[in-house]
C-alpha cells in the first residue's frame, strides 16, 4: 500500500508547528515533509522527529526570499552563488534530520533574461546540486508545479523535467511527481506514472480545485492509489493540501489504507 507522509506546512496548521509531530503521528502518520526548516534548530527537529517516532521524508532546498513572492534559486543566473550555498545548508539540516531526500525549486522565471541562460543556469545549478547531494548518500528531486497557482514557474509539465533530468545527466536527479499540479497542467496522471515510474521518486497529492483532500474535487483517488500500488511503487506520497475543516476531521479518505498498512506488517 501507499505510505502516506503528512506535509507539515499546510496540515495541522491549528498548531504550533512543532507540535503538528504529535499531531500527525496520533493520526497515524509515520513520516512527514514540510517545505523549509531553516527557521528551526536542527536538534529541536530532530527531537520532535524521534520523540513522535517519525521519518523526515523530504524537505526543500532554500527557496530565496518566500515571503516576497520567490519560489526557488535554481533557474537564476544572477542567484548561483546563493543556490550553491543553499545546497550546502539543505545537506547539512537533512543529515541533521535523517532526511535522504531534497527538493530543488527550480524558480520563477526571469523577465528580461536570455531563456537560452536561464535553461543554461538551472542545467548547471542542477549538476552542481546533483553532485553535493550524492556525496552525501541524499537523493536530489525536482518538482514541476503549475502555472496557475505560481505564474512563471519555470518547470511546469512531466515532459520538461524529464528532459531536464535527461541533460542533466545525473543518476542521482529524480522526478517529485505532484498529482494535483499534474492534474492542472496535463492530466492523464496514471499513465504517465506508469511511464516514468522508475524516475519518480516521490509523490505528492492534493485534490482540484481547491487544493483540498481527496474526496472534495475531480480526481478519482481510489482509482489512483490503486494503480500506484499494482505498478509497485516503493516511494512515499506527502499529503500536501490544505484541509478544508480541521486536518484530523477531514483524514477520513486515509484511514482505510493506514488500517491496510497497519495490518500488512
Amino acid at each position: 500500500m501507499p505510505k502516506f507522509a503528512a506535509n507539515l506546512s499546510m496540515l495541522y496548521g491549528e498548531h504550533d508547528f512543532l507540535d503538528r509531530f504529535a499531531a500527525a503521528a496520533k493520526d497515524g502518520f509515520q513520516g512527514v515533509e514540510y517545505l523549509f526548516p531553516y527557521a528551526f534548530e536542527k536538534e529541536a527537529l530532530a527531537e520532535a522527529l524521534s520523540r513522535n517516532g517519525l521519518t523526515q521524508v523530504l524537505h526543500n532546498m532554500p527557496g530565496g526570499d518566500w515571503d516576497a513572492g520567490e519560489r526557488g534559486l535554481a533557474c537564476l543566473p544572477d542567484r548561483i552563488g546563493e543556490f550553491q550555498d543553499g545546497v550546502g545548508t539543505a545537506i547539512d539540516y537533512a543529515k541533521a534530520l535523517g532526511c535522504t531526500q531534497l527538493h530543488a525549486m527550480a524558480g520563477i522565471r526571469p523577465d528580461g533574461v536570455d531563456p537560452d541562460k536561464v535553461a543554461e543556469t538551472y542545467v548547471e545549478n542542477l549538476r552542481f546540486a546533483a553532485a553535493k547531494t550524492q556525496e552525501a548518500g541524499i537523493a536530489l528531486l525536482i518538482e514541476a508545479i503549475n502555472t496557475i497557482d505560481i505564474p512563471g514557474f519555470y518547470l511546469s509539465t512531466s515532459a520538461q523535467a524529464l528532459a531536464v533530468m535527461e541533460t542533466v545527466g545525473s543518476d542521482n536527479l529524480f522526478f517529485q511527481y505532484d498529482i494535483y499540479h499534474m492534474q492542472i497542467m496535463e492530466g492523464d496522471l496514471a499513465r504517465t506514472i506508469e511511464t516514468n515510474l522508475a524516475k519518480i521518486a516521490h509523490m505528492q497529492l492534493a485534490d482540484n480545485p481547491g487544493r483540498h483532500e481527496p474526496g472534495t474535487g475531480e480526481i478519482n483517488y481510489p482509482f489512483l492509489f490503486d494503480a500506484i500500488d499494482r505498478m509497485g511503487y516503493k516511494g512515499w506520497i506527502g499529503c500536501e493540501y490544505k484541509p478544508k475543516a480541521g486536518t484530523s476531521e477531514g483524514l477520513g479518505w486515509l484511514k482505510p489504507y493506514l488500517a491496510a498498512s497497519a495490518a500488512a506488517e
